[in-house]
């Protein structure tokens, strides 16, 4: 087991990747807290869902920005390689063949964008406004 020696947490694997400090309250500061050189492509994945889902509130929940209008829409999250958006399985399902023309890797309720410099946003929103319009969602 290896400690974290700023927060104390223990974890399987050494040097493991974890944020440790107080959790982010928005969307704003989840994004500022990522490397620098990710933050472009959060804040436009942030811009395609909020454009999509203008009724929706912006929150973090289960540590991930969230959309949120009476349930959590979908969610999405900085990872090592890649940006994790969470739409639920039937999302997935719904646009797997549309995945994979983007190059995402994806499983069950989660879908991998590689970090790049064009981002699937058209993609993007329309999962989000799939998962709102049919009730099918995170």
């Amino acid at each position: 087991m290896w400690m974290c020696p700023k927060c104390g947490r223990s974890f399987k694997n050494e040097n493991q990747s974890h944020y440790c400090g107080k959790a982010p309250e928005t969307i704003e500061e989840y994004i500022l807290a990522q490397d620098e050189g990710i933050r472009d492509q959060l804040q436009s994945v942030r811009k395609a869902i909020r454009d999509e889902l203008p009724d929706a509130t912006e929150k973090i929940s289960w540590s991930m920005p969230t959309y949120w209008q009476g349930h959590n829409i979908i969610h999405f999250a900085a990872a090592k390689k890649h940006i994790g958006l969470y739409s639920g399985p039937e999302a997935v399902e719904q646009f797997a063949d549309k995945l994979e023309e983007a190059g995402c890797k994806y499983s069950k309720g989660s879908i991998q964008i590689p970090y790049s410099d064009e981002l699937p946003l058209d993609l993007i929103s329309a999962i989000a406004a799939w998962c709102r319009d049919t009730g099918n969602h995170a």
